[in-house]
């Protein structure tokens, strides 16, 4: 069966498996994957034929972007990858958030400082990571849309959008491709935001695939999380988080029942839904990559959609990335 996948209308043809780089040179976020590890898990994506590498600046500073750049300069064959990365210039960490400059200057600046850590002539997909309060979202997308005439991207992303922002962002139709939350457990696109992508042949990328690792069904009442990108989740708080784990008990059934691993239904189910070309699981080990890529393997028909939608039936508030 042929995975190859043209990405809305941008153009770009990849395989429907990429590679979701969140934890690569993240040592900020992930002190257990260090440099090294980063590397093993970039050459196992190259060795495996995946050809989509999601990054961003935030992931270490611009660090993950830097061992992408080294590995594809080793590697070699750039005209048949396609990678991704996101903008969040000058980040702040106040009480209200984070905070970022998506002034023109500031996203051309970071256009060019991306393409110099990536060592490479062109960014293929380059998305606004966050909004900024003080930037227009319309003066953003003009200023995107001037880097991809100029040939320094190739195609337009916005991430971590309210169905508000997203009107704004593509007031002027420059918008390619929306990341933003999905899974089995996360479903509110599917009420305004994924409409809107499919009536203007936009991609959605979909980031926390596996709801920060719920959907994997390896976590039990007792856990206990202190990292915050689980404190703040209203996945993980604790009546929505005892919910949650009973239905990916009835989930874990259904999937040993399918001969698939958790994790690898989930994702299956993803590449099932209007708009979603492809996907970005992430990995902290080389052996979950081969695993995730047992997911093409995993076929749903009608009937087991229907059953999947039984299981999950929630409306928790999404996070962002």
């Amino acid at each position: 069966m042929n995975h190859t996948v043209t990405i809305g209308k941008t153009g770009l043809s990849t395989f429907k498996l990429g590679f979701g780089a969140g934890v690569v040179g993240n040592s900020m976020m992930y002190p257990k994957v260090d440099d090294n590890l980063s590397r093993q898990l970039i050459q196992t994506v190259l060795d495996q034929g995946i050809s989509f590498i999601d990054t961003a600046f935030l992931y270490g500073l611009g660090h993950s972007e830097e061992l992408i750049g080294e590995a594809l300069k080793k590697h070699g064959g750039r005209e048949h990858l396609v990678i991704s990365t996101k903008a969040s210039p000058s980040p702040s960490f106040t009480e209200q958030g984070l905070q970022v400059d998506n002034s023109p200057a500031a996203l051309r600046q970071a256009v060019d400082d991306s393409l110099l850590r990536l060592q490479t002539d062109y960014i293929d997909l380059f998305f606004l990571h966050f909004p900024d309060s003080r930037t227009p979202l319309g003066e953003a997308a003009e200023t995107l849309a001037e880097l991809k005439k100029s040939g320094k991207i190739r195609a337009i992303g916005a991430s971590n959008l309210s169905f508000e922002q997203l009107l704004v962002f593509n007031a002027n139709k420059h918008l390619d491709v929306l990341q933003a939350e999905y899974s089995l457990l996360v479903r509110q696109p599917e009420k305004d935001i994924i409409p809107y992508l499919l009536q203007h042949d936009i991609s959605l990328i979909p980031f926390f695939p596996l709801a920060s690792g719920l959907l994997a069904g390896k976590y039990k009442k007792e856990d206990v999380f202190t990292d915050t990108s689980r404190l703040n989740n209203p996945l993980f708080q604790k009546e929505a988080y005892l919910a949650n784990l009973e239905r990916v008990e009835q989930f874990k059934a259904f999937a040993q029942a399918k001969g698939a691993e958790p994790a690898q239904l989930a994702l299956a189910w993803l590449l099932t839904r209007p708009v979603v070309d492809l996907i970005i699981p992430g990995a902290t080990r080389p052996d979950q990559i081969e695993s995730n890529l047992l997911t093409l393997n995993v076929h749903l028909n009608e009937d087991e959609l229907q059953q999947l939608d039984s299981i999950f039936k929630t409306n928790l508030v999404s996070t962002n990335r």
